[in-house]
Order: structure tokens, then sequence, then C-alpha cells
């Protein structure tokens, strides 16, 4: 068995130092985590322009499907311009949807550096006990 002659000093002074490198870490980590959950945040804001822009596309089609109906009353183009204009709707609001999902707060904290945080605290505890 190995005995450790290091003075209470010393060790005071490596826990210390290995505790200001696991923090320092630990905000690097805080940093990157960030910076993925701000792309996160873009690719969901892209996903709400792209289901706004066809969201404005539908309600051209609906308006176009509503014109051709009244002029036309019965031809099978307005209804055709209805279904298409449904569709893109349809299509629009799962866009908006997904991207107002994707920016929930739950969606967007950064959990990886919350638990090592707790993992590190722990650690530090049992080291100094």
């Amino acid at each position: 068995m190995q005995t450790d002659d290091r003075s209470m000093k010393d060790l005071l002074s490596d826990l210390s130092t290995s505790t200001t490198t696991l923090f320092r870490k630990e905000i690097q980590l805080a940093r990157a985590e960030t910076s993925e959950k701000i792309s996160q945040a873009a690719t969901a804001l892209g996903s709400m322009v792209g289901g706004a822009i066809l969201a404005l596309a539908a309600l051209l089609v609906l308006l176009q499907a509503v014109v051709i109906g009244l002029t036309e009353a019965g031809i099978p183009a307005g209804w055709a311009s209805f279904i298409v204009g449904v569709v893109v709707a349809a299509i629009g609001y799962a866009l908006i949807h997904k991207g107002t999902h994707d920016l929930k707060a739950s969606n967007l904290a950064p959990d990886r550096t919350v638990n090592s945080l707790k993992r590190d605290a722990q650690v530090v505890k049992e080291q100094a006990s």
C-alpha cells in the first residue's frame, strides 16, 4: 500500500487547482452547448419562416380558388385551386408547428452542462470530505 506524504497545504492547493480547471472546462462545455442551441434555434426559425412563406402562398391560392369559384360557379378549376390551397396550408401549418416546438425553452436548455455540473459538484464534495 502506497501512502501519500503530501502536506495538507499541498492537498488543498491541488484541490483548488483541480476545481479551477474543472470549472474552466465546464464553462467551455457551456459555451459549446449554447452555440449548439443557438444553431438549433436558427434552424427552427428557418422552419417558421418557411412555414410562413408557404402559408402566404396558401392564402394566395385559396383566394384564387374563391375568385375562380365565384366567377365560374361549379367549374372544377376552382375546386382544384381550393384543394391545392388546403394542402399548401397544411404543409405551412406543419412547418410553423415544428418551429415553435423546437423553440420551446425546455428544448433550448443546456441539459448536458447542467448534468455535468451536478456530477462535478458531487465529486468536489466527495473530494473535500
